[in-house]
């Protein structure tokens, strides 16, 4: 319960309880000023293949070489999969997932002590989880030292993990010489691992909460095959509907709404839909057989199905032509003026990709006049249409200098964009298909390994975890099951840090602990500074939340006025806020004119009595047998008031000269009236 339910009345203790204000997320959108331009610096690079939004020369890298230590052969087991990790890492890291799902603290301690000697051992990705279990006070006491120095280990040992961890520390810490270093590594990496080339190859992590409730909408959509939509879309794609052929083609090809990535059908659909007369799956097909994803790489087929593509209308498909004649496939040979004009093709139709491309051909000089600020503005275009190999070449300049002045801070942002699009993402996916299947334990912990990398979806999601759910959410500490104290600080520490990344939600809760003291000491200093927080990101329960305090000088100096000005804010806000804002402005009103008296002193008395009225309702009137007489009580009162009502209208029909008299006075009347002195 947030302070806003304790109102001026009982009415407002009732209503607000239930009043949830509601949380926009709001898209960043990146604006070129002329003082960002830096015409300064030569970039010596030559267009390499990696520059460009590509569909790859080679075979894409597996996420063993690219994620060391990776997590993949647990979930997705496959025996051409060569282990960079010890055996005594891989059995340690399954029973710590087993100890999570069964809730099992003494195959937990098994677990943790044999990580615990793989690390001693030398270990890198062993000594990387132990980073993790000191770094939580998983079995063992939590120690931020001790959690440093393995995750120091690990990364100089090749795990990825620990690097992104490391540089998530070195951010908080405002260390961006340190952190741009690391996630300019790892933002590599993460490009290297793209596959496709119109979309990021990742799916965005999925929120599984909405404020303090489940998100039902986002996870139904999430749950893949079993979904009961995706069912229906199945059977009229059997059925011959086209859009249904492409929209499943389109799932299996990116790995959407829950489902494993299959190119194999993907194409299967992609080649049903066009024969069905579907245009949008051909530029797909151009895209599978330039990438050769679930068939044999074929350029000139390639080229084939995007120049269908782009007659049909699909003006991204020039982007791939484009790309076909930068690198010389499927067509005589290398032209770059042809490669421009299919481009900017795309560009005039406002496609991302050839945004981005067009930007590297300015950058590199390709075919065109090098020309740096030209390819800023085709970048930052690219970027705020979320293009993430755009991200990372502004990234590179501001922290290069090149073309942009260099500025580490945005460099250390826009690295971090691209570095949590890299393969070890894949723990969100896993993680959301066992919460999926009810194991909350296991999504707990790669909700908490993916939160220790700085992923603000994943600090929130695991924090709500540890709070709706509890005791069942099978947290363990330092000896055993989580205590309500550790559960509650480990869930404050994530929120917390959701709150720096702008999760106003969560920056609201933190507020909210402070003030009650959940968690940590009760301190109404920090509870207004986290509501600062949540306020700055236009948060409307956040800002009456600041009226309050105002109101009642806690944490904030007494003044109504400031008191009446964060009321309204929160009513601009949201009109949700009505309610609530109309009652505490008249509490306002109370206390202007009736400062020191005992109906001020009734109202701030209400929030003691409120609990003890909440659990009168609970354990009295809500009881089976109370509730049943309530309810035929308040029938009775209802059919009592208006066959008393009934029975004077007659009295006043029946009575016609009554009637009369009992007219409003005319107003001249009324005004002689009042000059007497009474």
């Amino acid at each position: 319960m947030r302070i806003l339910s304790y109102g001026i009345v009982i009415l407002s203790l009732l209503v607000f309880s239930f009043i949830e204000f509601s949380v926009h997320a709001r898209p960043v959108v990146l604006v070129l000023s002329n003082d960002d331009l830096n015409s300064g610096g030569d970039d010596n690079g030559v267009g390499e293949s990696s520059d460009f939004d590509e569909f790859g020369e080679s075979e894409p890298k597996s996420e063993e070489e690219l994620d060391p230590g990776s997590w993949r052969s647990i979930f997705e087991p496959d025996d051409s999969t060569v282990q960079a990790a010890s055996p005594q890492y891989y059995s340690g890291l399954k029973k710590i997932l087993s100890a999570a799902s069964e809730g099992n603290f003494r195959l937990m301690e098994e677990a943790v002590d044999e990580i615990e000697a793989a690390s001693s051992a030398g270990d890198p990705h062993a000594q990387s989880i132990m980073g993790f279990v000191y770094g939580i006070g998983m079995m063992r006491e939590k120690s931020k030292s001790k959690s440093f120095l393995h995750h120091n280990f690990a990364a100089a040992g090749g795990n990825m993990q620990s690097k992104m961890a490391l540089a998530f520390t070195y951010l908080r810490q405002d260390m961006h010489d340190k952190a741009v270093q690391l996630y300019a590594e790892l933002a590599e990496t993460a490009v290297n691992s793209f596959l496709i080339s119109k979309d990021s190859p990742v799916v965005e992590p999925t929120r599984i909460h909405s404020g303090t409730e489940e998100n039902k909408g986002a996870l139904r959509k999430s749950r893949g095959e079993e979904d009961e939509d995706f069912q229906i879309l199945e059977y009229q794609a059997q059925k011959g509907n086209a859009n249904a052929m492409y929209k499943i083609g389109l799932f299996y090809y990116f790995g959407l709404r829950g489902l494993r990535r299959d190119h194999t059908k993907a194409l299967h659909w992609f080649l049903k839909a066009v024969d069905k007369g579907e245009p949008r799956s051909m530029e797909l097909l151009g895209e599978i057989y330039a990438r050769g994803a679930g068939v044999e790489r074929n350029y000139t087929k390639a080229l084939e199905w995007l120049t269908l593509a782009a007659k049909e209308g699909l003006y991204s498909a020039f982007n791939g032509i484009g790309y076909l004649y930068v690198k010389g496939y499927g067509v005589d040979k290398k032209n770059y003026t042809k490669a421009r004009e299919y481009f900017e093709k795309a560009v005039d139709n406002e496609d991302p990709s050839g945004h981005y491309n067009l930007g590297v051909l300015y950058l590199k000089g390709i075919g065109v006049i090098r020309d740096v600020r030209q390819a800023t503005k085709y970048f930052f275009v690219a970027a705020n249409a979320g293009q993430p190999k755009a991200f990372y070449q502004l990234a590179k300049m501001f922290h290069t200098g090149v073309g942009l002045k260099k500025n580490l801070e945005m460099a250390t942002s826009f690295y971090k964009l691209v570095a949590e699009r890299g393969p070890w993402s894949s723990l969100s996916r896993w993680a959301l298909e066992a919460y999926l299947k009810g194991d909350v334990g296991k999504a707990l912990i790669l909700y908490s390994r993916m939160a220790e990398m700085g992923y603000e979806v994943a600090q929130s999601n695991a924090a709500w975890i540890l709070d709706k759910y509890g005791e069942r959410s099978m947290c363990m500490g330092v000896s055993g099951f989580c205590t309500d104290k550790e559960r509650h600080e480990r869930a404050h520490s994530l929120w917390w840090r959701a709150s720096e990344q702008g999760n106003e939600h969560a920056a609201l809760l933190i507020g909210d602990a402070y003030y009650y003291g959940r968690g940590t000491e009760r301190d109404f200093v920090r509870a207004a500074e986290a509501y600062m927080h949540a306020k700055s990101q236009s948060n409307a329960q956040a800002m009456f939340n600041l009226g309050y305090m105002h109101e009642h000088g806690q944490g904030l100096p007494f003044d109504l006025h400031l008191a009446k000005r964060y009321y309204d804010e929160a009513l601009q806000s949201d009109a949700a806020a009505r309610l609530p804002v109309t009652l505490a402005l008249a509490s306002l009103w109370l206390r202007r004119n009736y400062a020191d008296t005992v109906l001020v002193r009734v109202v701030d008395s209400l929030p003691e009595v409120y609990p003890k009225v909440e659990t009168w309702i609970e354990n009295v009137v809500f009881e089976e047998g109370n509730a049943t007489i309530l309810t035929l009580f308040v029938c009775l009162i209802t059919i009592l008031y208006l066959r008393e009502r009934q029975r004077r209208q007659v009295v006043v029909v029946a009575d016609p000269v009554a009637a009369d008299v009992a007219q409003p006075l005319d107003a001249d009347v009324a005004q002689h009236l009042a000059a007497f002195p009474r």
